[in-house]
Protein backbone atom coordinates (compact mmCIF):
# COMPACT_ATOMS: atom_id res chain seq x y z
CA UNK A 1 0.00 0.00 0.00
CA UNK A 2 1.06 3.36 -0.86
CA UNK A 3 2.01 5.58 2.04
CA UNK A 4 -0.03 9.10 1.80
CA UNK A 5 1.84 11.60 0.14
CA UNK A 6 1.73 13.83 3.33
CA UNK A 7 4.85 14.44 5.64
CA UNK A 8 4.59 14.59 9.59
CA UNK A 9 4.84 18.49 9.31
CA UNK A 10 2.24 19.04 6.96
CA UNK A 11 -0.03 16.29 9.01
CA UNK A 12 0.19 18.70 11.93
CA UNK A 13 -0.47 21.60 10.60
CA UNK A 14 -3.01 20.72 8.07
CA UNK A 15 -5.26 18.57 10.38
CA UNK A 16 -8.18 17.25 9.31
CA UNK A 17 -7.89 18.53 6.03
CA UNK A 18 -4.49 16.71 5.29
CA UNK A 19 -5.99 13.73 6.35
CA UNK A 20 -9.40 13.83 4.20
CA UNK A 21 -7.31 14.27 0.92
CA UNK A 22 -4.85 11.57 2.10
CA UNK A 23 -7.58 8.75 2.79
CA UNK A 24 -9.59 9.88 -0.31
CA UNK A 25 -6.18 9.04 -2.11
CA UNK A 26 -5.68 5.80 -0.46
CA UNK A 27 -9.17 4.50 -1.05
CA UNK A 28 -9.08 4.82 -4.60
CA UNK A 29 -5.97 3.11 -4.69
CA UNK A 30 -6.90 0.51 -2.63
CA UNK A 31 -9.74 -0.30 -5.14
CA UNK A 32 -7.65 -0.22 -8.09
CA UNK A 33 -5.57 -2.77 -6.31
CA UNK A 34 -8.74 -4.87 -5.41
CA UNK A 35 -7.65 -4.62 -1.43
CA UNK A 36 -11.38 -3.72 -0.19
CA UNK A 37 -12.44 -7.40 -0.81
CA UNK A 38 -9.81 -8.53 1.45
CA UNK A 39 -10.46 -5.38 4.24
CA UNK A 40 -14.20 -6.12 4.06
CA UNK A 41 -14.06 -9.41 5.54
CA UNK A 42 -14.49 -10.45 9.37
CA UNK A 43 -10.64 -10.21 9.88
CA UNK A 44 -10.08 -13.45 9.20
CA UNK A 45 -6.76 -14.69 6.46
CA UNK A 46 -8.57 -12.51 3.74
CA UNK A 47 -7.36 -9.49 5.28
CA UNK A 48 -3.56 -10.54 5.80
CA UNK A 49 -2.56 -8.63 2.14
CA UNK A 50 -3.53 -4.96 2.45
CA UNK A 51 -5.18 -4.92 6.20
CA UNK A 52 -1.84 -6.28 7.32
CA UNK A 53 0.70 -4.09 5.69
CA UNK A 54 -1.03 -1.20 6.86
CA UNK A 55 -0.60 -2.75 10.85
CA UNK A 56 2.96 -4.14 10.32
CA UNK A 57 4.93 -4.70 13.17
CA UNK A 58 6.91 -1.69 14.78
CA UNK A 59 10.25 -3.76 14.74
CA UNK A 60 11.85 -4.37 17.82
CA UNK A 61 9.78 -2.36 19.97
CA UNK A 62 5.82 -2.99 19.51
CA UNK A 63 5.40 -1.16 22.64
CA UNK A 64 6.50 2.19 21.49
CA UNK A 65 3.36 4.82 21.63
CA UNK A 66 4.11 6.83 18.22
CA UNK A 67 4.52 3.33 16.16
CA UNK A 68 1.05 2.02 17.57
CA UNK A 69 -0.53 5.34 17.40
CA UNK A 70 0.89 5.39 13.09
CA UNK A 71 -0.03 1.92 13.04
CA UNK A 72 -3.68 2.11 14.41
CA UNK A 73 -4.39 5.07 12.38
CA UNK A 74 -3.17 3.48 9.26
CA UNK A 75 -4.73 0.33 9.82
CA UNK A 76 -7.94 2.06 10.68
CA UNK A 77 -8.05 4.44 7.62
CA UNK A 78 -7.29 1.48 5.46
CA UNK A 79 -10.77 -0.27 7.22
CA UNK A 80 -13.13 2.65 6.85
CA UNK A 81 -11.82 3.07 3.46
CA UNK A 82 -13.10 -0.13 2.33
CA UNK A 83 -16.19 -0.63 3.73
CA UNK A 84 -17.48 3.35 2.98
CA UNK A 85 -15.75 2.14 -0.39
CA UNK A 86 -18.97 -0.66 -1.01
CA UNK A 87 -21.48 2.39 -0.55
CA UNK A 88 -19.99 4.64 -2.63
CA UNK A 89 -17.84 7.22 -0.28
CA UNK A 90 -14.49 7.86 0.56
CA UNK A 91 -13.35 8.54 4.57
CA UNK A 92 -14.18 12.37 5.69
CA UNK A 93 -16.76 12.32 3.06
CA UNK A 94 -19.21 10.30 6.14
CA UNK A 95 -18.69 12.96 8.54
CA UNK A 96 -19.74 15.48 5.84
CA UNK A 97 -23.14 13.69 5.68
CA UNK A 98 -23.38 13.34 9.49
CA UNK A 99 -22.55 16.93 9.91
CA UNK A 100 -25.89 17.74 7.02
CA UNK A 101 -27.94 15.22 8.83
CA UNK A 102 -27.77 16.74 12.47
CA UNK A 103 -27.40 20.23 11.36
CA UNK A 104 -29.64 20.44 8.05
CA UNK A 105 -29.01 22.61 4.86
CA UNK A 106 -25.45 24.86 5.76
CA UNK A 107 -23.54 26.89 3.76
CA UNK A 108 -20.07 25.68 2.71
CA UNK A 109 -18.36 27.73 4.90
CA UNK A 110 -20.33 26.37 8.06
CA UNK A 111 -19.83 22.93 7.20
CA UNK A 112 -15.98 23.66 6.67
CA UNK A 113 -16.58 25.34 10.68
CA UNK A 114 -18.45 22.12 11.68
CA UNK A 115 -16.15 19.79 10.54
CA UNK A 116 -12.67 21.61 11.47
CA UNK A 117 -11.36 21.47 8.02
CA UNK A 118 -10.59 24.24 5.38
CA UNK A 119 -13.25 25.73 3.18
CA UNK A 120 -10.63 24.68 -0.10
CA UNK A 121 -11.16 20.47 1.08
CA UNK A 122 -14.51 21.24 1.85
CA UNK A 123 -14.94 22.44 -2.02
CA UNK A 124 -13.51 19.64 -2.84
CA UNK A 125 -15.11 17.09 -0.66
CA UNK A 126 -18.83 18.75 -1.96
CA UNK A 127 -17.53 18.03 -5.32
CA UNK A 128 -17.34 14.46 -5.14
CA UNK A 129 -20.34 14.30 -3.00
CA UNK A 130 -22.50 16.32 -5.95
CA UNK A 131 -20.63 13.86 -8.28
CA UNK A 132 -22.12 10.95 -6.47
CA UNK A 133 -25.63 12.46 -6.34
CA UNK A 134 -25.52 12.60 -2.31
CA UNK A 135 -26.06 16.35 -1.94
CA UNK A 136 -27.21 19.01 -4.22
CA UNK A 137 -26.08 23.14 -3.73
CA UNK A 138 -27.92 25.90 -4.52
CA UNK A 139 -27.12 29.60 -4.34
CA UNK A 140 -28.45 31.60 -0.78
CA UNK A 141 -31.78 33.12 -1.52
CA UNK A 142 -29.96 36.45 0.85
CA UNK A 143 -26.66 36.32 -0.87
CA UNK A 144 -26.27 34.39 -3.96
CA UNK A 145 -22.48 34.21 -3.45
CA UNK A 146 -22.86 31.59 -0.75
CA UNK A 147 -23.93 28.18 -2.00
CA UNK A 148 -26.38 26.01 0.78
CA UNK A 149 -25.78 22.51 0.32
CA UNK A 150 -28.26 20.11 1.05
CA UNK A 151 -28.68 16.23 0.92
CA UNK A 152 -30.55 14.72 -2.14
CA UNK A 153 -32.85 11.87 -1.36
CA UNK A 154 -30.07 9.17 -2.60
CA UNK A 155 -27.78 10.90 0.49
CA UNK A 156 -30.90 10.79 2.97
CA UNK A 157 -31.08 6.68 1.82
CA UNK A 158 -27.49 6.80 2.65
CA UNK A 159 -27.56 7.01 6.23
CA UNK A 160 -28.40 3.86 7.62
CA UNK A 161 -25.21 2.30 5.49
CA UNK A 162 -23.27 4.78 6.92
CA UNK A 163 -24.87 3.91 10.20
CA UNK A 164 -24.17 0.46 10.05
CA UNK A 165 -20.43 1.15 8.63
CA UNK A 166 -19.70 2.89 11.42
CA UNK A 167 -20.82 0.20 13.01
CA UNK A 168 -18.53 -2.48 12.17
CA UNK A 169 -15.79 -0.50 12.23
CA UNK A 170 -16.28 0.11 15.98
CA UNK A 171 -16.89 -3.73 16.27
CA UNK A 172 -13.60 -4.40 14.48
CA UNK A 173 -11.82 -2.34 16.50
CA UNK A 174 -12.83 -3.26 19.96
CA UNK A 175 -12.80 -6.85 19.50
CA UNK A 176 -11.62 -8.67 22.12
CA UNK A 177 -12.05 -5.65 24.70
CA UNK A 178 -14.46 -5.71 27.07
CA UNK A 179 -17.21 -3.20 28.12
CA UNK A 180 -15.21 -1.01 30.10
CA UNK A 181 -12.03 -1.49 29.03
CA UNK A 182 -13.80 0.06 25.37
CA UNK A 183 -14.81 3.00 28.23
CA UNK A 184 -11.11 3.48 29.61
CA UNK A 185 -9.68 3.41 25.73
CA UNK A 186 -12.41 5.91 24.97
CA UNK A 187 -10.85 8.27 27.92
CA UNK A 188 -7.43 8.00 27.20
CA UNK A 189 -8.08 8.53 24.00
CA UNK A 190 -10.12 11.73 24.60
CA UNK A 191 -6.54 13.16 26.58
CA UNK A 192 -5.03 12.24 23.68
CA UNK A 193 -6.54 13.88 21.16
CA UNK A 194 -6.45 17.00 23.66
CA UNK A 195 -2.76 17.07 23.91
CA UNK A 196 -2.30 16.74 20.00
CA UNK A 197 -5.36 19.26 19.12
CA UNK A 198 -3.38 21.76 21.67
CA UNK A 199 0.08 21.27 20.11
CA UNK A 200 -1.54 21.21 16.30
CA UNK A 201 -2.89 24.51 17.84
CA UNK A 202 0.61 25.96 18.60
CA UNK A 203 1.68 24.95 15.71
CA UNK A 204 -0.59 26.80 13.36
CA UNK A 205 -0.01 29.83 15.52
CA UNK A 206 3.61 30.02 15.51
CA UNK A 207 3.20 29.39 11.57
CA UNK A 208 1.16 32.33 11.59
CA UNK A 209 3.07 34.26 13.43
CA UNK A 210 6.14 33.37 11.44
CA UNK A 211 3.97 34.97 8.53
CA UNK A 212 3.12 37.94 9.40
CA UNK A 213 6.45 39.19 10.57
CA UNK A 214 7.81 37.71 7.28
CA UNK A 215 5.24 40.19 5.78
CA UNK A 216 5.71 43.23 8.05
Amino acid sequence: MAEPLIDEKRDATEGLAAYEDATAGDAIEHRAEGAVGGVTGDGGGDTAGTYGEATRSCGEDDSDLNCLMATATRGHRVLLAGLLGEIDLYPGQERVMIALWDNGPQSQNSLARIIGIDVSTMTKTLQRLERSGFVSRRPDVANRRISIVDVTPRGHALRPEVDRVLAEVHRRMTRGLTARQIEELLALLSVVRGNLCYEVKTVEGDGSHRGAARAG
